[in-house]
């Protein structure tokens, strides 16, 4: 191991384990091993679904509320 990537190992074991968790998960990915690169929360898997299930719904903005978006940030 090099010392620059000893001393980020160093460094990364004082971090929260999920901190850790998404470390391992970048480099396992920069090796190609199979590790997703990110992994969603369970809160985050329940957006995507009911997401997912709008679209599928046809559930989309209607032209007047992405206006309205955008104009609410100045777009």
């Amino acid at each position: 191991m090099t010392d620059l990537l000893d001393k980020a190992v160093a460094k990364a074991r004082d971090l929260a384990p999920e901190m850790q968790d998404a470390i391992a998960r970048v480099m396992l990915a920069f090796v190609h091993e199979d590790a997703p690169l990110y992994q969603f929360t369970p809160e985050e898997e329940a957006e995507l679904d009911e997401s997912e299930a709008a679209a599928a719904r046809g559930d989309f903005a209607t032209e007047a509320e992405v206006r309205a978006i955008w104009a609410k940030y100045g777009l």
